[in-house]
């Protein structure tokens, strides 16, 4: 299947009128054909079950340089299984996809892809700390979406805990940056961890709460008593 072939499809499940909303919602300036997320699943889905690991990858690299909208959205969602082997390459591709993020739903699409790789190697997070440096707000945020499922591990091993400990301090290091986005993110992760590690949470706040936006501090500690 080419990357024409997949817009295609795509765009033949594009609701009227829809195109130009979420243009009006996302902002960023590319093409919408106006398809709704569960369409794009169905057909990732469908994609998924009669391509190689190898195709995915090509199909998922092609659908993003057509910077449609909903083909980087199915790019991401090619990408997004958590047994994926051979896995380097789509390891490879989902990184540079980083630099090129300019808006949360494409981005968080992606960072989901990137969650999968992330726990099935952690050595990875060698990777994911070059984005923390980044000038890119997108790819400083995205060191921290991308790596949530170590804030939601109930029973986390020493090189979990050790990894999560390495992701809290990247995101102390982010506490004094004021753009509403990384405090959000900063609110996430550590709201997600007061489910699974609240003493853990609770020891972030405590240090590094008064340094964080009101409203992070407050979604943080949602589920903290």
């Amino acid at each position: 299947m080419t990357p024409d072939e997949a817009i295609s499809q795509i765009a033949a499940r594009a609701q009227p009128g829809k195109a130009a909303e979420m243009e009006a919602y996302h902002k960023a300036p590319r093409p919408y054909l106006g398809t709704a997320n569960p369409e794009i699943d169905a057909l990732c889905k469908d994609w998924r079950a009669v391509l190689t690991v190898g195709e995915r990858v090509d199909l998922a690299r092609g659908l993003w340089e057509t910077n449609v909208h909903e083909g980087r959205i199915a790019a991401a969602k090619l990408l997004t299984q958590a047994r994926l082997r051979p896995d380097e390459d789509a390891w490879a591709l989902i990184r540079s996809w980083v630099p090129e993020f300019d808006a949360w739903a494409v981005a968080d699409h992606a960072c989901i892809a990137a969650q999968k790789r992330i726990m099935a190697d952690l050595s990875r997070l060698d990777d994911v700390e070059a984005w923390t440096q980044s000038p890119l707000m997108w790819a400083r945020r995205a060191a921290l979406v991308a790596t949530l499922p170590l804030a939601k591990l109930n029973f986390p091993k020493p090189d979990e805990i050790a990894a999560r400990d390495r992701v809290l301090a990247w995101a102390a290091g982010y506490v004094p940056d004021r753009d509403w986005f990384i405090q959000k993110a900063i609110a996430w992760w550590l709201r997600d961890l007061s489910k699974h590690a609240p003493d853990r949470a609770r020891a972030f706040l405590d240090e590094h709460g008064a340094g964080m936006k009101a409203f992070a501090r407050k979604e943080a500690a949602q589920y903290l008593s």
